[in-house]
Formats: C-alpha cells, structure tokens, sequence
C-alpha cells in the first residue's frame, strides 16, 4: 500500500481565481510595474508580472476587489503586504504559446488595505464641489462664538 503525501492547507481566506490587473509599487519606491491576478482572498494574492521583485520585500498593490472579497460591491484597493514567494520560470495560461515573455508568479501575504474611492464618486464629488450648496437643501447648524 503506498501512501501520498498530506497536504496541509494553510490559507485561512477562501482564494478566488480571477484575472485581474494590478500595479505595484515595492515599498522602497524603486520598482513599479504591472501585472494581472491568478487568485486572491481577503489575505493573499498571487499574481504574475515581469517587474524585479525580491522575496522578502514590502509591496502595494492597487486593484478593483471583487464583491466576494469586499462582501459588499466591487471597489478599488490599496493593498499593502509583503513577498512570500517568487516562481521564476512561471508561464500563465493566458500566455501560454503566443511567443510573449515569460513571467514570475509573485505570492503576497496581505496586511493592510485602503479603500479608494471609485472614479464615478470621485467625479461626482469634483463637479459637486463648483456648484454652490443652497441652505435649504441642506441644513446646517450654525454657532456663533461670543
């Protein structure tokens, strides 16, 4: 009788596969660039890019979190983490046989996020701003200092 290996999960977040892009920063501010998601939760994400990254570094990333993740609706994130593990050699489904360059898989421990606002509300709020507020659609209470 032969016997497999066990394999311990240990993730703690349910992944999700989705292709999405994202920009990086590594924290040290010296390496920028692009990549897109293979599969993400609530505390990690693995991504493919062509940027230098090194393991062990801090990274932020900026991406649109999808609703299964924010529980709520799709938005914008900023994301800050570090390096877990890098796959060089790593070539995606999406690239596989089309001549383009190879990528390195990325691993991404996730600790902290930011919730940006979405382009639409952004907007809305810039072009609210040049048009005056009348007293009567919104109230405000005012104080005087004696």
């Amino acid at each position: 009788m032969t016997s497999s290996p066990v394999r311990v999960e240990r993730r703690v977040g349910q992944r999700f596969p989705y292709l999405l892009p994202v920009s990086l920063r590594q924290a040290s501010g010296l390496v920028e660039g692009v990549g897109f998601t293979q599969d993400l939760s609530s505390r990690g994400v693995f991504f493919f890019t062509d940027a230098p990254l090194e393991e062990g570094a801090e990274i932020e990333l900026t991406l649109r979190m999808p609703s299964e993740i924010t529980l709520g609706e799709n938005m914008p994130v900023r994301c800050r983490g570090r390096i877990l593990r890098i796959t060089r050699g790593a070539e995606p489904a999406t690239n596989a046989g089309t001549g383009s360059e190879t990528k390195i898989g990325v691993a991404v421990r996730l600790e902290c996020y930011e919730y940006l606002p979405n382009e639409s509300a952004s907007n809305l709020g810039r072009v609210a701003s040049l048009h005056p507020q009348h007293e009567e659609e919104h109230p405000v209470a005012h104080t005087s200092a004696r």
